[in-house]
């Protein structure tokens, strides 16, 4: 273990100067800010020190440094994760109380960065940590996103979308690099000219935006290598203040350069529903895309000089998902134009660097571009994309049955679109799905004819979760059972979390496990309270649905399930209900009406049942705002079901499953994504499956069978009750009725099968919520699912990528 600070004297000294340098005070006149802004800046400069060493070491000893592509990178507060990384937080915790300070309220005072979203920047953020741990020269390239998505606000039950304003007291985690900022060129028109007797090309006329990178350390686990995230935030490449404007008053147009350069890294997924909305997604993608290759290339060159066919030994670009398609064709571009190769060397090279991670399977739901658009924004690397495609076609076999339809599936350039996850696969030497079911799909379904023509390109990487972040950080009181139970082994090997498997039969050790769980939902509780003023019963079961919010991921069909409950107690007040608490979180795409209205149903319906005394003390529904990595660390912990209740075949992954499975909640879910495996490992009487599986519901609609009408008519009693009650009035008290969600399911013959569904995961949700009377059962599954859990770890993932994909 590296520590940073030898003892609690070193650090004393050292975080009291830090206090002063920062804010001319004492550490005990100081804010709380402040004392976060010295300690994490304290860290900060000792992690740099460590990085430039680990930089070092990668260049002596010849290491092959992989380059990770994201439009998203959500990272969460670093502050405990890199004490706990660099084995010094438990000393740094009792130095601060020493001085009459509570680190977990210096800690609260960081901001989440506003660099992600969802499971695409959380999986990306994982990866980054687990190659520092695995010792890795791996690096992420992303966007500095000003205000990131946004803030969500629950105002009378609707999501409202408030500004981020993450950087308001600065980051303490970040240096920017002025010195290694790139020039980004956009828009003009392409003209060849002659050297040496070839023909080469040029993009001139260009409007230019500055790249300004912004380094953040990466703290592997014990502190041996620090690597880095580079974020790029847009700016003007000259500073242009029209003085004249201003002295007239037109204030926004003397400023107006800056304004449309920053814009571009203002927002993360800017609306994309108009033209200009679009334009700025374009220009974010290629902009982080081609800064990335410019600064990755120049590394290259200063460690191995011009010999760029030693590129393939030395660097590995690997793109997250369809966003940073664009690595192939600009990589293309650079290697051309600028560095004068042939175009059979350059693709040498290129097919031999870059791979992709594919996340989609909806058909409908991979990138395209628009050629006017795209060609108009980035001629140059349309015409390389072009180029591309038209040796594509080339290289067809015409001889083979069924080669035009093939061959038009497969197309780059189709339309008047450039379908991205073409260019993807095209350009690389791997392409993988994120759970076995997903790559099964993707080989056999989405990608099927590529995966005919390349079966040997494509592989399977199931997902995985930093465990030392989601579980060592997050649950401090079961991460400290389990250490005193198996040794702390487990932060470097989570395969040692199997050792608690020893411990399922042990009367006192389940007992306390529980006893773990109950504090967690007491502090859960305190945080909602706080939140919200809602008040929730840790003596309750808490059930668990937190992430994005989608219609496949079937948010709806959970508060369904809590109206049908509802309704039978109201009718029954016999009937038995286990008290439980609903608790739901996610933020809904800002364009996506469907999924804010399903929002606004479960805040509609929390507001009656929550203020109904017949059934108070058997239910209530939560909502808590603006999900993020810290609120998240709150939530996984206390939860005890975790809803997974995707449409089979829909959901690629997953990965709030892996967090909550560690946790030691127990999965209530479909047969889809990663759930698969979790019941494989854990063993599916630690589970609760049900529902349609992916062969069933693909064969469902090939036959042309389903009729939602059939089942609504089939099961008047209960699912009729419950779609009435969208439209009359039970749940309009808050903001209204519910029409648009009605006519979803009915007039577009329920496309999720949250009906056909329904019946089964009401059934399996009684059934399960039943035994929860026998506590020792319960803690005993729960043991066993983070006994079962190791193998979700991210550092068994990116081992699995460093040796299967980028070979480094």
């Amino acid at each position: 273990m590296n520590k940073i600070f030898d003892n609690k004297q070193e650090f004393t000294e050292l975080y009291r100067d830090a206090v002063m340098s920062i804010s001319g005070k004492s550490v005990e006149a100081a804010s709380d800010l402040d004392r976060f802004n010295a300690l994490a800046k304290l860290v900060a400069e000792k992690a740099r020190t460590v990085a430039t060493k680990s930089d070092a070491r990668a260049t002596a000893e010849g290491k092959k440094r992989v380059y990770y592509f994201s439009i998203e990178f959500l990272i969460g507060r670093l502050l405990d994760n890199y004490l706990l990384n660099f084995g010094v937080r438990d000393m740094v915790a009792e130095a601060l109380d020493d001085m009459g300070f509570d680190l977990s309220v210096i800690e609260n005072q960081e901001p989440d960065p506003a660099l992600g979203n969802g499971g695409l920047g959380r999986l990306a953020a994982c990866f980054l940590d687990s190659m520092a741990a695995e010792g890795i020269a791996g690096y992420g390239n992303g966007m500095r996103y000003r205000y990131g998505l946004f803030k969500q606000e629950i105002v009378n039950g609707s999501q409202v979308e408030a500004t981020d304003e993450w950087l308001t007291h600065g980051y303490p985690w970040e240096v920017r690099r002025q010195d290694k900022a790139v020039t980004i060129k956009f828009g003009g028109h392409v003209e060849g000219f002659e050297e040496n007797d070839r023909t080469f090309y040029r993009t001139v006329d260009t409007q230019n935006i500055l790249a300004v990178p912004y380094d953040i350390p990466v703290v592997g686990y014990a502190g041996e290598t620090v690597n880095k995230l580079r974020v790029w935030a847009a700016e003007p490449v000259e500073e242009h203040f029209d003085l004249e404007a201003f002295n007239r008053g037109d204030y926004a147009l003397a400023d107006a350069e800056r304004a449309e350069a920053e814009a571009i890294s203002a927002i993360l997924y800017p609306n994309d529903a108009g033209e200009h909305g679009r334009l700025l997604r374009l220009k974010q993608e290629y902009l982080f895309v081609s800064a990335g290759i410019y600064s990755l290339l120049d590394t290259f060159e200063k460690e191995h000089g011009e010999n760029w066919e030693l590129l393939p030994q030395f660097v590995a670009i690997h793109t997250n998902d369809t966003h940073p398609a664009m690595c192939g064709p600009e990589l293309m571009r650079i290697l051309i134009d600028e560095k004068k190769l042939e175009w059979d060397d350059a693709w040498n090279i290129v097919t031999q660097v870059v791979s992709y991670t594919n996340h989609t399977i909806l058909p409908e739901a991979l990138e395209k571009w628009p050629i006017g658009t795209f060609s108009k924004l980035l001629p140059r690397v349309y015409q390389i994309i072009d180029e591309i495609s038209r040796r594509w076609h080339e290289s067809f076999d015409t001889t083979q049955e069924g080669w035009q339809e093939r061959l038009r599936q497969t197309a780059i350039l189709w339309d008047g679109e450039i379908r991205m996850a073409n260019l993807s696969v095209i350009c690389s030497h791997s392409v993988n799905g994120v759970a076995k079911i997903h790559s099964d799909i993707i080989k056999n379904i989405v990608l099927k004819d590529f995966y005919a023509l390349t079966p040997e390109k494509f592989n399977n990487k199931t997902n995985g979760i930093s465990h030392r972040r989601f579980f060592a950080e997050a649950n401090p009181t079961y991460a400290k059972l389990v250490t005193e139970a198996i040794g702390d082994g487990w932060l470097k090997d989570a395969f040692e979390l199997e050792k608690l498997k020893e411990f399922q039969n042990d009367t006192e050790f389940l007992k306390a496990v529980g006893a773990s769980k109950r504090a967690n939902k007491e502090r859960l509780a305190a945080y909602v309270k706080a939140e919200t003023g809602l008040v929730i019963d840790p003596n309750t079961v808490f059930d668990v649905q937190v992430k994005r919010f989608h219609a496949y991921k079937r948010q709806l069909m959970n508060i369904m399930k809590v109206m049908d409950i509802y309704n039978r107690r109201i009718a029954d007040p016999n009937f038995h209900v286990t008290p439980t608490t609903f608790i739901f979180s996610g933020k809904a795409a800002s364009s996506y009406t469907f999924a804010k209205e399903t929002i606004r149903l479960i805040n509609s319906v929390a507001d009656v049942i929550n203020n109904d005394p017949r059934v108070n003390e058997v239910m209530k529904v939560c909502f808590i705002p603006n999900f993020r990595v810290s609120n998240a660390q709150l939530i996984y912990p206390a939860a005890e079901i975790s809803e997974q209740i995707s449409t089979a075949g829909k959901e690629a992954s997953g990965t709030s499953n892996m967090k909550l499975m560690m946790n030691g909640a127990i999965t209530l879910g479909t047969l889809d994504g990663a759930n698969i495996e979790i019941a494989d490992l854990a063993g599916r009487e630690n589970e609760a499956i049900f529902g349609l599986t992916a062969p069933e519901v693909e064969q469902l609609w090939a036959s042309n069978s389903y009729f939602a009408w059939d089942t609504l008519n089939g099961d008047r009693e209960r699912l009729g009750r419950v779609m009435d009650e969208l439209k009359d009035n039970t749940f309009a008290g808050l903001s209204g009725n519910f029409e648009s969600i009605y006519n979803e399911l009915m007039n577009n013959n329920d496309p999720d099968l949250v009906m056909a569904d329904f019946r089964s995961y009401v059934d399996a949700w009684e059934k399960l919520t039943n035994s929860y009377g026998d506590q020792e059962t319960w803690n005993r599954k729960a043991l066993l699912n983070t006994a079962s859990s190791g193998w979700f770890s991210s550092d068994r993932t990116i081992r699995e990528y460093r040796d299967e994909i980028w070979h480094a």
